[in-house]
């Protein structure tokens, strides 16, 4: 098995993809007061700073900071997956490694993660997080996804409602404030 290096930068800024096994599922979007409430859990137990965040469908993006001194993101994903997943029926056939672990076959087993170098670096991966789903085709203008940061973002003054074009409603149901 190959060994992956993830960077471990304590009180880092961290980008992250995290992805369900089936790309075809609508489960995030389906069960998106689960998710809050399994991400709410989390970081509640174990802090962290949400920069930005936007759920699709099948994976989701967001951006962290973590708190001085910690590194630990993988258990904060480990987490948010296992209690999301907790009430949810298993999906079969499961792979015996799979099985042993007591995973249901839900998320991906790995994420993505970048370390955030730099103020441009960040800048460009919440615009990144913003504008996916009109990149995946899922609306054609920012402001009309519901599951993002980026109302957040306008109700503080930091982005225009027409970012990236268009106008839409104000998205009051994101649920991602700090």
């Amino acid at each position: 098995m190959s060994r992956y290096r993830r960077s471990k930068v304590p009180g880092g800024l961290y980008f992250f993809t995290v992805t369900l096994a089936d790309r075809q599922s609508r489960l995030l979007v389906e069960q998106i007061g689960q998710l809050r409430a399994a991400y709410r859990t989390v970081r509640q137990a174990m802090p962290f700073e949400t920069l930005a965040i936007c759920i699709l469908p099948d994976h989701l993006h967001a951006v962290w900071r973590l708190p001085a001194g910690d590194s630990d993101y993988s258990t904060r994903w480990q987490r948010i997956k296992a209690f999301f997943s907790q009430d949810l029926p298993a999906t079969d056939p499961r792979s015996a490694s799979k099985r042993r672990k007591g995973e249901k076959e839900i998320w991906q087993r790995r994420f993505w993660e970048h370390l955030i170098r730099d103020d441009t670096d960040l800048r460009r991966h919440v615009d990144y997080v913003h504008f996916n789903p009109v990149k995946h085709g899922l609306v054609d203008r920012v402001a009309a996804w519901r599951y993002s940061s980026f109302h957040r973002c306008v109700r503080r003054g930091e982005l225009a409602i027409d970012w990236a074009g268009g106008v839409a409603g104000d998205g009051s149901e994101d649920g991602y404030g700090e």
